[in-house]
């Protein structure tokens, strides 16, 4: 029970710093809104869709899901430096002494994040509408579940290299480096089919290739794999993430 009341402690913390802090609300929502409806008619508009899965309906359609994909991932990775925050000024010191396993810590501190991740992607889905997409409310009790999957495994990747990170600037290049090649090699903005025969294992490897075909193919129908196979590597790769986070805050000092 004090493990569970730990986990609740550090999850609410993290909830309410999220919640309060509307400047990154509304960057959050900005941002994605950016990518999806600047870049995705730039884009659109650039090459010709003919014969491809973007055709219906234009590229932004299909770049939707994808951008939903690329909130979560960010929101919940770099929800992370809390963690390095909290070394810098002395608070994550008190949490570690506190009278409750390292594991607990962890537990709390992935799903805090993952729940920010989660809260910024549900906002992302009002702009359905704008981008062509019609989300029934059944799509919408299936998305949220496959968010905060994707979510809690970007979250436990972020803490289990946040707890070896002295610095916020260290933690953000590091951070960066594994970030901009898993949102590129998913397919949220092209088609993994037509990738080059050197990049399709790339594409492979990338959890958030599975996280991004399911959210497609719940709002869209053009998923190239079976929501249960993208769902257990999901789950595999989050239960993998979050032993790793553990096993990180277990070795802190």
């Amino acid at each position: 029970m004090r493990n569970l009341r730990g986990i609740y402690v550090i999850w609410l913390r993290d909830v309410k710093r999220f919640w309060q802090d509307r400047v990154r609300v509304v960057v959050g929502i900005a941002q994605p809104a950016l990518y999806l409806f600047v870049l995705g008619n730039g884009l659109g508009g650039s090459f010709s869709l003919a014969g491809t899965p973007a055709a219906q309906g234009g590229f932004v359609r299909f770049m939707y899901p994808g951008i939903i994909g690329m909130t979560v991932l960010f929101t919940a990775t770099f929800s992370a430096i809390s963690i390095v925050w909290d070394r810098e000024f002395g608070f994550l010191k008190e949490v570690l002494v506190a009278p409750v396993s390292r594991s607990a810590i962890a537990i709390g501190k992935a799903l805090g994040g993952a729940t920010q991740a989660t809260l910024q992607g549900a906002i992302i889905l009002l702009l359905a509408p704008l981008a062509g997409v019609q989300i029934t409310l059944l799509d919408v009790l299936i998305l949220l579940p496959v968010m905060a999957l994707v979510a809690f495994a970007m979250t436990s990747l972020g803490i289990a290299i946040a707890a070896r990170m002295r610095s916020m600037e260290s933690f953000q290049v590091v951070m960066n480096f594994f970030l901009m090649p898993m949102f590129f090699l998913s397919g949220a903005m092209f088609f993994t089919d037509r990738v080059p025969a050197w990049m399709k294992p790339l594409v492979s490897i990338d959890p958030l290739t599975y996280g991004v075909d399911a959210l497609r193919g719940i709002v869209l129908g053009l998923n190239r794999f079976p929501l249960v196979q993208s769902v257990l590597i999901l789950a595999g790769f989050a239960t993998l993430a979050l032993g790793l986070a553990v096993r990180s805050f277990q070795r802190e000092g």
